[in-house]
């Protein structure tokens, strides 16, 4: 299997409609996918040699995404923003080439903007799913 490019995966926001189109989050450089299964411990005084039990399909699945760049002012950035301030989830994909995607509903838990004097202004954002996420394979 031949590497693939980062710059290559795609993060991409639902307009919100019945029928959505997704827009992809312009000027990322970076992207981070986090995927998380917490686990039950079930080990008790029978437990075989007192090794740790654990409780198969009972944990808590999340998906966290951040990413970071340069500031665009393209229209994803408006539905980027205003998911932030309403606190609303919004559908979210996630494209990784060779790989699938994933889509469902994300909240924006971090949204930060900076810049030098003399560069360009940057962004960075933090996504935590807030629902059910399908993998789709590719």
């Amino acid at each position: 299997m031949a590497a693939q490019a980062g710059k290559d995966m795609l993060l991409k926001i639902s307009d919100g409609a019945a029928s959505p189109t997704f827009h992809t989050v312009a000027g990322l450089r970076a992207r981070t996918l986090s995927l998380n299964a917490k686990t039950i411990d079930a080990t008790d005084s029978d437990s075989a040699g007192r090794w740790r039990e654990l409780l198969a399909g009972a944990g808590v699945k999340s998906v966290a995404v951040s990413g970071s760049g340069i500031f665009r002012d393209a229209p994803s950035d408006a539905q980027v923003r205003t998911s932030f301030f309403d606190q609303s989830a919004r559908t979210w994909r996630l494209v990784i080439p060779d790989f699938g995607q994933l889509e469902g509903p994300f909240l924006v838990a971090a949204l930060e903007y900076a810049g030098e004097h003399d560069g360009e202004a940057a962004f960075a954002i933090s996504l935590a799913s807030a629902g059910a996420v399908t993998f789709t394979a590719i």
